[in-house]
């Protein structure tokens, strides 16, 4: 099996080096590059063309967005390239930036998700497979934080709701039947529930799925 190609781009030395570490220990997975500014992880990218870029949101040169405009840029220009997007906190502008174009190879995670090894490899290989991920307590925190004006998501059922926030963590169809007991066409049914409620039509640009969760998150 050929090996998962990945660069990690975080200005923090510490943190670099523990998402490093977390990589070696991964099997099948090598880390071809570290970088600490915007430009150096555009060199890498450009030198290694890597299967995952995992990146931190704020780095120099601006401490602004450079994990993002990094990811945007490599999807445009690579689109084999997933970028796995770290950040210290939730940050839903941030998060509806980095999927206003699709979702897929694309992923959103806390930093302290990395301290799970498991979370963190299903998250890098689900990203390099051409999927997503997106944290459940970027979720959690922002429903939690939604003002009580009304919206299209009070439209959704509560089952739906609970599908809703199982698509926001990555899952696909299958996995989110196996976690709610219900069989695929129940879960096809919520979903469509779902894109009906909040206006998603198929002629949508951006993937309903992640839209339907950006929605969700807006709110």
């Amino acid at each position: 099996m050929t090996a998962l190609r990945v660069v990690v781009a975080d200005d923090n030395v510490f943190i670099r080096n523990g998402i490093a570490a977390m990589i070696d220990a991964i099997d099948d997975v090598e880390l071809v590059a570290e970088c600490a500014d915007l430009p150096d992880l555009r060199a890498a990218v450009a030198d290694h063309r890597p299967d995952l870029v995992v990146t931190d949101i704020q780095m120099p040169p601006t401490y602004t967005d450079e994990g993002i405009v990094a990811a945007v840029e490599d999807r445009a220009q690579r689109g084999e390239v997933g970028v796995l997007v770290l950040s210290q906190y939730v940050e839903p502008d941030y998060v509806m930036n980095l999927f206003e174009h699709g979702s897929d190879g694309l992923g959103y995670l806390l930093k302290e998700r990395v301290a799970d090894l498991d979370e963190f490899e299903r998250a890098i290989r689900s990203v390099a497979s051409g999927e997503s991920a997106v944290d459940p307590k970027v979720v959690e925190v922002l429903v939690s934080s939604r003002s009580q004006r009304p919206s299209e998501i009070d439209l959704l059922t509560p089952r739906e709701t609970e599908v809703l926030s199982l698509i926001a963590e990555g899952l696909n169809n299958a996995a989110i039947a196996d976690r709610l007991v219900l069989g695929d066409k129940a879960v096809a049914k919520h979903i469509n529930g779902i894109f009906s409620k909040l206006g998603l039509s198929e002629e949508d640009e951006v993937h309903r799925r992640v839209k339907a969760v950006l929605v969700w998150l807006a709110m």
